[in-house]
């Protein structure tokens, strides 16, 4: 790791949390993942390396901690006070990025969006059975298939046919399921335009939406930022 070589609070601080991956790997674990997997499933792109590496670092920071699984095998891993307190910037540099950055097309990966949805899940509303969802994702440089289980509050996520019959059939823009878990896009919008579309028993129609919390920072709303034309500073004349 290197070092900025001050004192200062920011630059100590920015030296592990402006580490690459650092603040994903935080917020996984805030979010509830444990295992090495876990954590490495929501972070796409991430390499198992890496991640190992980034959590060594953390640990010896004080920042994550890590226990033998009950069965022997692997370890799990959760946020210490130091982790928790940390997160809180995590949060923050989240709230910035809502109200701030644009959702530019690089960022309309419906996969990342789905294992968000799977974390915000209200439990309250879910059924108390087995419900297998099929997710088609359309508009993106590929067409992109997934199976989302739910059962007795546990979810999991599938590439692969999971064998099981399918309950509900979801047919999504990946733009539109992006733009609506963030919170730029109502569900009555998407469903309205057809660019988010349902086919099952109505039950489950109407009770999907519900089940979903959204992201954490769906409700703040983007700042109008001025055309970049009217954002350029005007010329400054010197007289000699």
């Amino acid at each position: 790791m290197r070092s900025y070589g001050q004192y200062c609070p920011i630059a100590r601080g920015a030296e592990i949390f402006a580490e690459r991956w650092t603040p994903l790997i935080i917020r996984n674990l805030h979010l509830g993942c444990r295992s090495f997997s876990e954590i490495l499933e929501g972070a796409p792109g991430l390499s198992r390396t890496l991640l190992s590496q980034r959590l060594k670092l953390l640990d010896r920071f004080g920042i994550v901690e890590s226990v033998p699984k009950p069965d022997g095998h692997g370890r799990n891993y959760g946020l210490t006070p130091a982790g928790n307190d940390l997160f809180k910037v995590c949060a923050s540099l989240g709230e910035w990025g809502a109200a701030w950055l644009e959702i530019a097309p690089e960022h309309l990966d419906p996969f990342v969006a789905l294992w968000s949805m799977c974390n915000a899940l209200r439990q309250d509303m879910l059924p108390d059975h087995r419900v297998v969802i099929r997710f088609d994702f359309t508009g993106g440089t590929r067409r992109e298939r997934y199976w989302l289980l739910i059962e007795h509050g546990d979810t999991e996520i599938c590439k692969t046919y999971p064998g099981l019959d399918e309950d509900l059939y979801i047919t999504a823009e990946a733009e539109a399921f992006v733009t609506w878990h963030a919170g730029r896009l109502t569900w009555a919008e998407a469903t309205r335009d057809r660019r988010i579309q349902l086919h099952g028993p109505t039950w489950l129609v109407r009770a999907f939406p519900t089940w979903n919390a959204r992201s954490a920072f769906a409700h703040i709303k983007p700042v109008s930022r001025p055309a970049a034309s009217s954002r350029t500073p005007a010329a400054v004349s010197v007289s000699g």
